[in-house]
């Protein structure tokens, strides 16, 4: 699963990695958690990109109301074509979610210790996600996202047995506007050996702790060895408001 992240590059980052022309700017962020407002990048009609600001938390556009969306931050790869709530948008309405990392919690010793989770090789990642629009009781109406996840690779598998589906450069177009069945095959684990990770303070479980020391390595701590995988390597595979 991907239950918190981090985006703290510079707007001219993201926009040059992203294919955007514009470089808006928005604030570090080191402990990104469901409900709050996060960038997403998805296509235009007119062509090209833009950049939206979303609620993470992808409410379905028949949801009653947006509680639901506090639940529906994640949608799994096996499952996102035929679940209600994601097929739409995984048919018409797939986007990407930059980010510096993630985090996944691990029991150890009777307590649930973070570790942050990040590309090997540093910089950012493109997050598989799909968004939608939902039209609340007065007319008003919210864009959403949720973070696509599949299985662990092997390094990600020693903290937790789910990942985000991670999107390369290369297939950033083929996500945001190829047709579904070609889309669907980038569903996978991220190859093994490009992925990295480090425990980090307990501190960062509090979503309201937001600040470089989130993600900073707990000192003189080592990480869990990872477990073996037989996946074999492959390329790495309010209302929204625009930016």
């Amino acid at each position: 699963m991907c239950g918190r992240y981090a985006l703290h590059s510079s707007p001219e980052v993201v926009a040059l990695q992203f294919g955007l022309r514009a470089a808006p700017a928005w604030p570090a962020r080191y402990n990104i958690a469901p409900t709050q407002i996060a960038p997403i990048v998805r296509a235009v009609a007119t062509g090209g990109r833009e950049m939206a600001l979303a609620r993470w938390g992808l409410i379905p556009s028949w949801a009653r109301d947006m509680a639901m969306g506090a639940r529906m931050n994640n949608a799994r790869a096996e499952t996102v074509a035929e679940k209600p709530a994601f097929r739409a948008a995984f048919r018409r309405r797939r986007c990407l979610v930059p980010v510096d990392g993630w985090y996944e919690w691990k029991a150890e010793d009777g307590r649930k210790q973070p570790y942050f989770l990040h590309l090997r090789e540093g910089g950012l990642a493109a997050l598989a996600g799909l968004w939608e629009e939902w039209i609340s009781p007065d007319g008003s109406p919210l864009e959403s996202y949720a973070v696509v996840t599949t299985e662990a690779n092997a390094e990600a598998a020693a903290v937790h047995d789910r990942m985000p589906v991670v999107i390369s450069r290369e297939q950033q177009a083929l996500w945001l506007e190829g047709p579904v069945k070609e889309a669907g095959t980038l569903l996978r684990p991220l190859g093994t050996g490009e992925l990295a990770f480090h425990k980090v303070d307990r501190r960062m479980s509090g979503a309201r702790v937001d600040d470089e020391q989130c993600i900073a390595p707990v000192s003189g701590e080592e990480p869990p060895p990872a477990v073996k995988s037989p996946l074999t390597k492959f390329g790495s595979g309010g209302q929204g408001r625009l930016l």
